[in-house]
């Protein structure tokens, strides 16, 4: 680490530290849903104004926000690393998933990075750190790739909380879909042979769902909820709804899972006679592209900082889920690595909300937020470097067409 700018960004996120808890403990105790995230927005522009970026607010979308330093429009093209802040929270149950440890370490990465170009005025590049909300379902970043947030971004930077630490996590390929069946009512007592039970078939549905998940590849999932069943007891349901996910490590996995799902739901229908409609949302998840280039760089600067990565250990059970950096990942040679948080917890419970918040996660989080800045100040700095991320990129994005034909 010859370079005074690794220095730099060590120093930066040692002496900024309670800053970056301060914040991260904030954005946990006032937990926002997706596209609701106003106070965790203004909380996160303004620490970056007041570190001198030039801040973008409501950007493309009302709760997301563009940063940049340095904040000159030059005409020269210079390389450009963007480290993207995630902070809304799930219903009920706040931040589980760890959203406000996202926003805290891409935060402490942006602010190193730009203490690292202080030190080397010579180096033609800008770091950008980009808000983006809705990860929880929303797709706010495909809504940033449709409005141009990531046109000339040459690498993207994120680090995940999680029970445990990989470099090359499998965040697989989502969709979800809402099913609305349409029966008859009739009296549930006295004249039952006229309705038609619309609760029925979400309850054939959900089984049959239950049914081919026997039957399904382990990288492959499929979750179901009713979120409509009937008024009252004694009238037979003229009208239920459920709401389906389903995941899968690749495009061609995802089509044929998507194949079976439907059939499940027309089968159903079939069975009781209901009418049914389905719509699939536009916007969903593909798989994460992790960049080799890009991990094998921010592994080296994490396991001098001590964490021991977990890839290779078949014991472990990888965080397996899902997120819209997945389509970053497809447009941009981009990273996603987990980092345990010293919790056994799994993301998305109670247990893990308070982990979150807890002040044995700010190591973690602070460790990952500077092997973030040192891998992006490494691509700002060799030329060598950014040419094999962008050839690794090329490789990959070649594979997947292949084999999606």
């Amino acid at each position: 680490m010859s370079h005074p700018g690794f220095a730099a960004i060590l120093k930066k996120i040692e002496t900024e530290k309670e800053k970056f808890d301060a914040i991260s403990k904030e954005v946990w105790r006032n937990p926002e849903l997706r596209f609701e995230e106003r106070h965790a927005h203004n909380l996160l522009a303004d620490a970056l104004e007041q570190e001198g970026f030039k801040v973008q607010r409501h950007y493309i979308l009302p709760t997301a926000f563009r940063a940049e330093y340095p904040p000159d429009r030059s005409s020269e093209r210079q390389v450009q690393v963007a480290v993207l802040c995630e902070y809304d929270a799930l219903p009920a149950i706040g931040h589980a998933c760890g959203h406000n440890l996202i926003a805290e370490s891409s935060l402490a990465a942006g602010f190193a990075i730009k203490a690292a170009l202080e030190t080397d005025p010579s180096i033609k590049g800008k770091v950008i750190v980009i808000g983006t909300p809705a990860e929880e379902g929303g797709g706010g970043k495909n809504i940033l790739i449709e409005g141009g947030a990531f046109i000339n971004i040459d690498v993207a930077l994120m680090a995940h909380p999680s029970p445990t630490d990989h470099l090359f996590p499998p965040f697989i390929g989502y969709k979800n879909l809402t099913v609305d069946y349409k029966g008859k009512a009739a009296h549930a007592s006295g004249y039952p042979w006229e309705g038609i039970n619309a609760l029925d078939a979400v309850v054939a549905c959900y089984n049959s769902l239950a049914f081919l998940r026997q039957q399904i590849k382990p990288t492959n999932r499929i979750h179901a909820i009713i979120t409509k069943g009937g008024v009252i007891e004694g009238i037979i349901p003229e009208e239920a709804q459920m709401k389906i996910v389903f995941r899968a490590a690749n495009l061609e996995d995802l089509k044929s899972l998507q194949e079976k799902v439907i059939a499940c739901i027309f089968a159903a229908a079939t069975s009781t006679g209901c009418e049914v409609m389905y719509n699939i949302n536009e916007r969903s998840y593909e798989h994460l592209l992790t960049n080799k280039e890009l991990a094998n760089t921010y592994k080296k600067h994490a396991e001098a900082m001590g964490v021991v990565f977990q890839d290779g250990d078949h014991r472990i059970i990888p965080f397996m889920a899902s997120t819209d950096m997945g389509n970053v990942s497809h447009i941009v040679p981009s990273i996603h690595p987990t980092f345990s948080i010293n919790t056994s917890a799994p993301n998305h419970s109670k247990a893990f909300t308070e982990a979150a918040g807890a002040t044995a996660a700010q190591t973690p989080t602070l460790n990952a937020a500077k092997a973030l800045a040192l891998t992006g100040l490494e691509v700002l700095q060799s030329t060598e470097l950014l040419n094999a991320v962008k050839r690794q990129f090329e490789e990959d994005i070649i594979a997947e067409n292949i084999g999606s034909s």
